[in-house]
């Protein structure tokens, strides 16, 4: 068994024992937030990338592993940002020599976009060592553990969505279950001159 101290009472979260919990797993998620975002900013200097560009190669690589054609529409609709921000960004990692875009085989009208040789290998020799010690943090995980991590992530991340439709995958009833009523009370709100 594991010992935790209790957290501290919360101005969002009551004194349960189901919020005593949530609430150190959300301190922990917080903390994994903090450094995967450090990790993200060390990546981004290391490779002299914004963040858009770091995801469409991303993304284009998860393309490739899997045969799948890409377009510049498809990389804007991902991004959530206009054709010409992608292509400002497309020719941005043409010209570092990061990716390439060629002719549809079939559709003269379209263009496919896809990674050079010199991105896989950056991204491998930037990212690959990362990669295993997230994989080594998995390692010895039973079944059990493993169904109760995805499924709690897929709980959050449907918490976390703008909307049902954006979630997909039955996230409406997450969404949909109301929170218990909290009161708080002098001792739980927070000092107003703090």
């Amino acid at each position: 068994m594991t010992n935790h101290t209790p957290s501290p009472p919360s101005y969002w979260y009551s004194e349960s024992t189901d919020d005593d919990r949530g609430t150190r797993i959300m301190e922990a998620m917080r903390s994994y937030r903090t450094a995967e975002m450090a990790m993200r900013r060390r990546t981004q200097a290391s490779m002299s990338m914004t963040e858009n560009e770091l995801l469409v190669l991303r993304l284009l690589t998860r393309a490739s592993a899997s045969a799948r054609e890409v377009t510049p529409i498809d990389l804007a609709r991902h991004l959530g940002v206009s054709t010409a921000s992608v292509t400002a960004l497309l020719d941005r990692l043409e010209r570092s020599g990061h990716l390439q875009r060629g002719p549809h085989p079939t559709d003269r009208r379209k263009v496919l976009v896809s990674t050079t040789g010199h991105a896989d290998v950056e991204m491998h020799d930037t990212l690959s060592s990362m990669h295993a010690r997230m994989m080594q943090a998995t390692r010895g995980m039973s079944d059990n553990e493993t169904a109760a991590v995805t499924s709690f992530l897929h709980r959050m991340r449907c918490a976390v969505a703008d909307g049902c439709d954006v979630a997909g995958d039955g996230c409406c009833a997450v969404r949909s279950m109301a929170p218990p009523a909290i009161l708080p009370d002098a001792d739980t709100m927070p000092d107003a001159a703090a």
